[in-house]
This record gives C-alpha cells, structure tokens and sequence, in this order.
C-alpha cells in the first residue's frame, strides 16, 4: 500500500539522522530509582520536581476521592461533569495565587496543553483586532494555541525584551496577548516576567505566563514564578502544571474572574470534554497542603541544594552546562549521535537521562536534559556527575 509505503520511507529517514524516538515501560511508581524491563535504573528525566508523585498521603488523598467520586466525573463540566471536588480545587488555587492576581478565579483542565490552548484560543476568538505575541522558545501547546487563534501571530527573539517592545508599540492591534513561558522546558532559565509585565501595562495587552516548571518549585511558598518576581496585577493570566511538581495531573488557569469566565463560555478545549476524575482534583489538594507547608519548603530547599551540588561537581570542557537556577540543568552536546551515544552510555551504567534533539530544540543544540528532583540524595547527583565527567574525557 503506497500510503504505508511512504510513512515507511518518512520514519526511515528519521532513523538515519538519528530522530526517532522510543518509549519505555516503567514498571513502578515515578521516582528517583525505577524498574525497567527489569533492571533498576537511576532516573534524571522525570518532571516530579518535589518527589510527590509517589507521595503516601497523595496516594491515600486518591483513594479517598475515589472512595467519595468514584472512578471518572461521566461528562464534560458543563453537562454534569463538575464535581464538588473540582469546585473546592479551583477554590484552593485562586486563595493560594490570590497575592498576586486580582480578584482571583481558577479553571482546572485534564492536561496543561489544553489548558494553555484553551487560554490562547479563548482570548481571542478568531479576532481580527487580536495580535499574540510569543516568545520564540515557548513550548509546543502554546505555538499550537497561537495558530489555533486563527489571529495575527508574532514571534519575538529569546528573552529579547527590546524585541518585544518594538513589537507592541508597532501593533495597532486593541486586543493585544504576550505569552510565554516562566521556565523555559528544554534550557531552564526564567523569562524576565517584571519587565515583560511592565510593557504589556504601559500597553494594555494581557501577560499569559505558562509556569508549568515553576508551580511548587519557585517562591517561598511554591506560588511559582509570580512569587518569585513577587507580581502582582489584573493584566496577568497564570498557567499552573499540577503533573509535575504537585505529583497528580491536570492544569489549571488563574486569573481575574472576568477572564475566567470569558474561558468558560469560550474555551472550547474545556467546554467540549470531558472533565477528569474527580479523584484527581482530590488528591491534588493534599498536593497543595504539602506544597505550601514546611514540608514543601524543606523539599524546595533540598532541590536547591541538589543544583548547586550539580554546577559546583560538573567538570565540563568539550560540553556546556547551561546557566539554569532551576531544576532543569541542560548540558549542550550539540551533535544528534553524540548526543544520543552518551545517553546510551549513562543507561548502561544504570542512569536514566534524557537525550533531547531537533526539532525540540534548534539543530546543533541536541543535549541531555537533566531534570533534579527533592526526591534525589546527594548521593544520587554524585553518581550522575562522576558518570558524565567519566564520558566527557573518553
């Protein structure tokens, strides 16, 4: 069959620049030491930035929601789907972003790229008088909300404030929308949300920050990137990640109740499907119990530590650490077989780190992507660093 036949022909050429990319089955729960196949492995590459995700009082929180709301919620939320769970959830996460949103109101979705769909697409409707603006090193979810908006789209460089600047007060746009992400997913840096929050005020456009790296993880109590800046305003559209450091699933959108309920009657990522398990917006307030208690302060001081454990141990010279404060910590290989070699390598050895290559990240860039964890022990960060010092001098 020549449709076969072509697909065929499209992942072989994959194959041969070394692109293809595989799965594997974990076989336990998502924690710093995994089975696979059978062998336990050492892992790097999993977004569980507290150490939650295997969390005994998430885990009896999920059984209890089960216990009380059964398996799945039967409907999308606005059939019969919403469930009191997802109405105290949405409660809790507008309280605890409500120092740094006015007039605060949250929105809980089934995954952070609906979440971040929904946002882009809500806002704009196919507007014409829309104009998004994105920063060209955002994640994926939000390039395909911005063309999904079906309204003008413009790109600025990385991290290139002035870029943006020129941009915004070129635009004769009346419904202008900057987007971009906190931490940044495959280079860890933080986007300079002062600065970008002061433009889009001096010209009335909406500031959507996707923070799905630093939910948990930034601030003294885990409110993530606005606590760290320590930001507050009405123009601000936060988007929360509640599968990574809060260990369950799902996402969430804060903002001014008036977005919020424009995102209800408009987003159609929320309106038509169906919402998820109850249980889950259960459990994830246990999430937030230990995320803006002592414990999650011990823990996000812990990963702090495993950081600069890290960038004080690597000695790299072929390779480059790139300059991140936060859990991510990217070494550029540069080359795909290079690259991909030396994830091999660590395997063998027992160690589980993700090799990143195009088109995740830009040509020549290919890299491992490192990704720490309060669950890791100092131990842990040593065995990983003595492995890649070993492979950088062979």
């Amino acid at each position: 069959m020549e449709l076969l036949a072509k697909l065929d022909r499209q992942l072989q050429a994959l194959d041969d620049k070394n692109l293809i990319r595989k799965r594997r089955s974990v076989e336990t729960a998502c924690a710093p030491r995994v089975m696979v196949d059978g062998r336990e492995l050492l892992a790097f590459c999993s977004n569980d930035y507290l150490g939650l995700a295997a969390h005994p009082r998430l885990a009896e929180a999920m059984q209890q929601g089960v216990e009380l709301y059964g398996t799945g919620s039967g409907a999308s939320h606005l059939i019969s789907g919403h469930s009191r769970a997802h109405t105290l959830l949405e409660q809790r996460l507008a309280e605890f972003l409500s120092p740094h949103l006015v007039d605060a109101q949250a929105l809980y979705f089934c995954t952070g790229y609906m979440a971040n769909l929904a946002v882009l697409t809500g806002l704009s409707m196919g507007d014409k008088d829309t104009e998004i603006f994105s920063e060209a090193l955002n994640h994926a979810s939000l390039i395909d909300g911005a063309r999904l908006a079906r309204t003008k789209l413009s790109v600025y460089q990385h991290a290139n404030v002035a870029a943006l600047a020129e941009l915004l007060a070129a635009s004769s746009a009346s419904n202008k929308i900057v987007v971009t992400d906190a931490v940044f997913s495959m280079d860890g840096d933080l986007a300079d949300l002062p600065a970008l929050l002061a433009l889009c005020e001096q010209h009335n456009a909406w500031l959507v920050v996707d923070d799905a790296h630093g939910f948990g993880t930034l601030g003294e109590n885990g409110r993530g990137a606005l606590e760290h800046f320590a930001m507050r305003s009405p123009y601000l559209v936060y988007v929360g990640t509640l599968g990574k450091a809060a260990g369950v699933g799902g996402a969430f959108v804060a903002a001014h109740r008036t977005v919020v309920e424009t995102l209800i009657q408009r987003a159609r990522p929320y309106i038509f499907t169906t919402a998820a398990p109850p249980a889950l917006a259960h459990a994830l307030q246990a999430s937030l119990d230990i995320i803006c208690g002592e414990e999650g302060r011990e823990r996000r001081a812990h990963l702090q530590s495993l950081v600069a454990q890290l960038q004080d141990s690597l000695r790299l010279t072929r390779w480059q650490l790139l300059p991140s404060k936060t859990a991510i910590q990217p070494i550029i290989i540069g080359e795909n077989d290079e690259t991909m070699r030396l994830s091999t390598a660590l395997y063998e050895q027992g160690i589980w780190v993700g090799g990143i290559r195009p088109p995740t990240v830009p040509a020549g860039s290919a890299r491992l992507r490192v990704t720490l964890s309060a669950g890791h022990t100092a131990d842990d960060v040593r065995r990983l660093v003595d492995a890649i010092n070993e492979l950088e001098r062979t």
